[in-house]
């Protein structure tokens, strides 16, 4: 028996696998349907139909929310090289997988449970991620994206879905609306979808900060990052003894020049904290610039600055402290540092 003979014929009724009913017509050949017996199920009035290219609903009525999904899926993952067709891997007790496709966009953010995200039902495409040398068309209801490197897709309910950045990226790509754009961007960061650096860096490499709303958008998703970031760095403190700090404050020497703002210091060992929220948008080589500019400076005048990034704040947060707390320790050992002038910022 050769790879491409046809499976023993079953009884149409057991096609599918009992939670979606949508098959591709390679696939169906693969269990025994001939060329006749598809064109007669899927004929006006048929217990069958055709939904998307190459794709079989199983039954007449519409089909459901995952189903458009699982099809969407098949339609792209038909063909993941030229001339050899790609069919979902790991089917019956195991949930299907589907080659060089995953969903992206407002469907994925769904999935992903964004109250902010319209519901699947009121969708009228469903957005699929693929490389970008696959020579596959949009239809009407599935929307191709193409990308030169493909992110390792996240399984939810069965479906790979794009990464939440990525996702977002895509569906901004989509909306004029700008009070749409900042509810999803709001959401991903205040419900910890995901890190807003990692957003700002996929909306940057879309090329989506040339429109005028997602830069307002943006600078909204990272004043939300810094406040999140402050909560933190509060609880840090709080939760792991650290003695009190003086918060956001401007250093000055006597009579001279402003050194810059810092979120935490604690003037009797002269250690400093600053976040590190940077949105890494086309000037963030500048402004890490400044940040070294800044350092080099207090750290010349005897000051220890330590840096944070609020994921290391979120996920790491005793090793954290634990920097802190050295760093306060070590200050006995250091030579005394220079004067400065401590103002509320």
């Amino acid at each position: 028996m050769t790879h491409n003979t046809p499976l023993s014929p079953r009884p149409l009724s057991d096609l599918g696998d009992g939670r979606h009913r949508v098959l591709t017509t390679g696939q169906l050949r693969s269990r025994g349907v001939s060329t006749a017996e598809l064109n007669e199920q899927c004929r006006p009035g048929g217990p069958w139909r055709q939904i998307l290219p190459q794709v079989i609903l199983l039954h007449p009525g519409p089909p459901t929310s995952e189903e458009r999904l699982h099809a969407a899926l098949l339609y792209a993952a038909r063909e993941s090289a030229p001339g050899v067709p790609a069919q979902p891997r790991g089917e019956g007790k195991h949930r299907p997988t589907y080659p060089e496709a995953m969903i992206t966009g407002l469907a994925a953010l769904t999935l992903y449970g964004f109250a902010s995200a319209p519901s699947l039902l009121t969708l009228d495409r469903v957005d699929v991620l693929v490389p970008r040398l696959r020579r596959l068309r949009s239809t009407n209801t599935v929307h191709i994206i193409r990308t030169p490197a493909m992110p390792t897709p996240r399984q939810v309910m069965g479906l790979p879905l794009a990464p939440v950045p990525r996702a977002l990226a895509d569906a901004v790509a989509q909306l004029s609306d700008a009070t749409a754009v900042l509810r999803l961007l709001t959401e991903a960061v205040r419900g910890g979808h995901c890190e807003p650096a990692a957003a700002v860096r996929e909306l940057t490499q879309a090329k989506l900060l040339s429109r005028s709303h997602v830069v307002d958008a943006v600078d909204s998703l990272v004043a939300e990052g810094r406040s999140r970031a402050e909560d933190h760095l509060y609880r840090m403190v709080r939760e792991h003894g650290l003695p009190d700090p003086v918060w956001n404050v401007d250093l000055r020497l006597p009579g001279g020049p402003h050194l810059g703002g810092l979120d935490a210091y604690w003037p009797d060992q002269a250690v400093a904290v600053e976040l590190d929220t940077r949105a890494p948008r086309q000037v963030e080589d500048a402004l890490w610039s400044e940040y070294a500019r800044k350092r080099e400076h207090l750290e010349r005048l005897g000051i220890t600055v330590v840096y944070m990034t609020p994921k290391k704040l979120r996920h790491a947060m005793e090793q954290q402290a634990a920097v802190i707390r050295t760093a306060l320790m070590a200050s006995a050992d250091r030579d005394p540092a220079a004067y400065v002038v401590v103002l509320p910022r």
